[in-house]
C-alpha cells in the first residue's frame, strides 16, 4: 500500500523569527498518529536552522530546487544536490510551475535536476501541471503527460521507484481556485496510467500528490480520491494549525 505524504512548500516566505516560531509549533505536533509522512520545504537560507529544530521530530526536510550540475563548481547562486543531502534534506522540488514560468526552466533542465537529485540520494518531487489556457483548450492531460514523459524517457520508469510526482494545476496555485476532487483525480489517474504503460509495479507504488490551494477545508475531499496520495501544500503550510489539520485529513 502506498504511503501518504504531505509536503509544505514555504516558497519565499518567512523571516527568521517567524520561521523559528512556525517550526517550533510543527515540532510540537504528534504526526505519528496520522501514519502520514510529513515534510517541510523552506527557502535555502532557512534550511540549516530548520533542520536543527526538526531533529528527532520525524518531520523530513526538503529543498525548493537544486542545480543541474551535481559536482561542486563555479556556479554562483546555485546549490548542489550534494550540499542539500549533506545538510539533511530528503526531498527536493524539481519543475515547480513557478520556476518553469519565471526562470524559463525547460523539460531538459528539469530532467537534469531530477537526475542530479537522485545521484545525491535525494527524492525528487517532480511537479507537473497545465495553465488555464491549456485546460480550456482540452490539453490538460496531454500537457501533464508530456512533462512526465520528458523525464521518464531520459531516466527510465524505474527511477520513479525513488521519486514523487506532484500534480499542480498552474491555474490553482496561489489563486484561491482549486481543482474539484473529480478534476484532480482524473489527472492523477492519467499520470498513474501513463506510468503503468511502462511498468505496472512502479505505477502502483509511486506517490502522486495534489498541489493547488490545498487547505483544511478541502483536504478531506481531495484525499478521498483513489489516486491522490497526499498534498504539496503552499500558503496553508505557513499556518501550523492549518497544516496539521491537512495532515490529519490525509491520515483519516
Amino acid at each position: 500500500m502506498r504511503r501518504k505524504l504531505v509536503a509544505g512548500n514555504w516558497k519565499m516566505f518567512g523571516e527568521q523569527a517567524r520561521v523559528n516560531a512556525l517550526v517550533a509549533e510543527l515540532a510540537a505536533q504528534d504526526f505519528s498518529q496520522a501514519a502520514v509522512d510529513v515534510a517541510i520545504i523552506p527557502g535555502f537560507i532557512n534550511l540549516q536552522s530548520v533542520q536543527q529544530q526538526l531533529a528527532d521530530t520525524g518531520i523530513e526536510l526538503g529543498a525548493q530546487d537544486c542545480a543541474e550540475q551535481l559536482e561542486y563548481g563555479a556556479l554562483t547562486g546555485e546549490v548542489s544536490a550534494l550540499q542539500l543531502a549533506e545538510l539533511g534534506c530528503r526531498y527536493v522540488l524539481v519543475g515547480h510551475s513557478e520556476r518553469r514560468a519565471l526562470q524559463s526552466e525547460s523539460d531538459q533542465v528539469i530532467c537534469r535536476k531530477f537526475i542530479a537529485a537522485q545521484k545525491a540520494g535525494l527524492i525528487p518531487i517532480l511537479c507537473l501541471g497545465e495553465t488555464l489556457a491549456q485546460r480550456e483548450a482540452g490539453l490538460a492531460t496531454a500537457t501533464v503527460c508530456e512533462q512526465l514523459e520528458a523525464v521518464m524517457e531520459q531516466v527510465g520508469v524505474d527511477a520513479f521507484e525513488q521519486a514523487v510526482i506532484a500534480y499542480e494545476p498552474v491555474w490553482a496555485i496561489g489563486t484561491g481556485l482549486t481543482a474539484t476532487p473529480e478534476q484532480a483525480q482524473e489527472i492523477h489517474q492519467q499520470i498513474r496510467q501513463r506510468v503503468a504503460e511502462e511498468c505496472s509495479d512502479v505505477a502502483a507504488q509511486v506517490q502522486i500528490l495534489y498541489g493547488g490551494s490545498v487547505k483544511a477545508a478541502n483536504a478531506a475531499e481531495l484525499f478521498a480520491m483513489a489516486d491522490i496520495d497526499g498534498g504539496l501544500v503552499g500558503g496553508a503550510s505557513l499556518d501550523a494549525k492549518e497544516f496539521s489539520a491537512i495532515v490529519s485529513a490525509l491520515g483519516n
